[in-house]
């Protein structure tokens, strides 16, 4: 591969058309914000740390059990006599149970090594959303750099036609051209007039995304950074994508997991298998002296059991339910299968395509440029024209037109072009933080310290701390309006 293959910004021209404010935001700045603050980022975290407790809780119902039960009872009425206090009154039962699982088929076994497969799903799951997040993120930064630069190409556009219609009505005045030229140079200033305002909503309407996104307004944002180790062909591009891309993994896990279900389904057939022991103590309260010392013969109102024994629950007949479970699971590992297959094709053409964009966008960027020069030439001659009679006002006009379209059309194959390098990136797996080296003002996020913080805690009383939000609110974010620096 080649680093730093793709060294995509704006041009100069169009970055000179504003004036830096006291802040200034990197594409770097915005990816670490939304990294650190993205709400939905921030929930694909927290449903990652769920399933990680999947494989404790699976892990539970092979562990031993210890419950305990307690009782009071006292009658209230009864319709026959009692002579001699032979039933008590009132009674006190206490009872302690354990059981140990000793064999469950393999259910336990299997349903642990699934749930363990699906936290690395999960945990790939969560890089596709970084990645998306990071997709999104870099697509609204060239979009508000793209609208900034657009508005600011048709306000020097007004600006030329306003100078060039005060021009054609003082010409007109002194009969050196006609009311049609004041007429189509007055219609051009408007329809100039209408696109700015037009570029200006658009501007909002992006700098807007970027505050959902990255949690904060843009402020004077700087043209994006080379993009990393870009691919030199679709092939290349597409068996990097097939080793790493994140949907495709977590696609092959399920895959691995949904096999491991159709195990823990047949086990519902077999044998299980538990050791069990238990205590019981009970005390009638002085209630019923007679009926103890009958029973005991030691006077004594309280009495005390203990029990111990190995228990096998050997399934005979259940309906049918463990064939249709089984049956059941292997439709669901069928289905993942599939799935995987339907993921693969989806990655493969996706990053076809987003490579095509991106070498498209390269190439139009080149011959806009060619497009730009001739554009300018173009406006000089009939500009020099026009002052001998032999271009008209029209001409000018036209010319002027065409030149302002190279440039937006510039602008916007550099923001395609960048934007479809990044989602080639993205397809690849290789847009994350870890991949851009992001400076996020602490540690990256590895949910694997998750996994290893729960795995191994078997305390009923564990608990983490209440949750908190770790996004922020952009409620007290002002309404972006379609200004450029140096305009407001």
């Amino acid at each position: 591969m080649r680093r730093g293959g793709a060294r995509i910004a704006l041009c100069g021209a169009v970055m000179a058309l504003s004036i830096a404010p006291a802040r200034a935001d990197t594409l770097r700045d915005a990816l670490a914000s939304a990294y650190n603050t993205n709400p939905t980022l921030q929930a694909a975290r927290a449903n990652q740390r769920g399933v990680d407790e999947n494989v404790v809780i699976e892990r539970a119902a092979g562990l031993p059990r210890v419950a305990g039960d307690a009782s009071y009872s006292e009658v209230l009425h009864s319709s026959y006599s009692d002579p001699g206090n032979l039933y008590p009154d009132r009674q006190v039962n206490a009872g302690l149970s354990l059981s140990v699982p000793v064999y469950s088929g393999g259910a336990v076994r299997n349903a642990v090594r699934a749930a363990k497969v699906r936290v690395k799903a999960g945990q790939a799951d969560l890089r596709a959303t970084e990645s998306a997040i990071f997709s999104q993120v870099t697509a609204v930064y060239m979009d508000v750099i793209l609208n900034e630069a657009i508005v600011g190409l048709n306000m020097k556009l007004v600006d030329v036609l306003g100078v060039n219609l005060q021009a054609t009505s003082d010409r007109f005045e002194i009969g050196d051209l006609t009311r049609t030229d004041v007429a189509q140079s007055s219609a051009r200033l408007e329809l100039a007039r209408g696109d700015l305002r037009s570029a200006r909503a658009n501007l909002v309407e992006a700098r807007e995304r970027y505050i959902r996104l990255v949690g904060h307004a843009p402020g004077q944002l700087t043209p994006p950074p080379p993009l990393p180790s870009m691919p030199v062909s679709a092939e290349e591009a597409v068996a990097v994508a097939l080793q790493f891309n994140p949907d495709l993994i977590a696609a092959q896990e399920r895959a691995d997991a949904a096999r491991y279900d159709i195990k823990v389904a047949g086990s519902s057939r077999l044998p299980t298998v538990e050791l069990f022991t238990s205590g019981n103590f009970a005390d009638s309260l002085g209630s019923g002296t007679l009926a103890t010392d009958m029973i005991n013969g030691t006077g004594s109102d309280r009495t005390t059991s203990a029990s111990a024994g190995v228990r096998a629950t050997i399934p005979l007949y259940q309906g049918g339910r463990p064939a249709a479970l089984e049956r059941q699971a292997q439709a669901g590992a069928s289905a993942a299968l599939e799935q995987q297959v339907a993921i693969e094709r989806e990655v493969i053409a996706q990053v076809r395509s987003a490579y095509s964009s991106w070498q498209a966008a390269n190439a139009i960027i080149a011959s806009t440029e060619s497009a730009i020069s001739a554009a300018t030439l173009s406006l000089e001659g009939v500009q020099a024209e026009n002052t001998v009679g032999n271009r008209t006002i029209l001409d000018i006009l036209n010319a002027e037109q065409e030149l302002r379209n190279a440039r937006v059309q510039l602008v916007t194959a550099q923001r395609n072009a960048y934007v479809a390098g990044f989602t080639l990136l993205a397809a690849m797996g290789k847009a994350e933080a870890r991949d851009l080296d992001l400076d996020t003002g602490g540690p990256l996020y590895d949910p694997q310290d998750n996994y290893r913080r729960v795995k191994g805690k078997y305390f009923d009383w564990s608990f983490d701390p209440d949750p908190v939000t770790q996004a922020t609110r952009t409620v007290d974010s002002p309404a972006q309006d379609g200004e450029i620096s140096g305009t407001q």
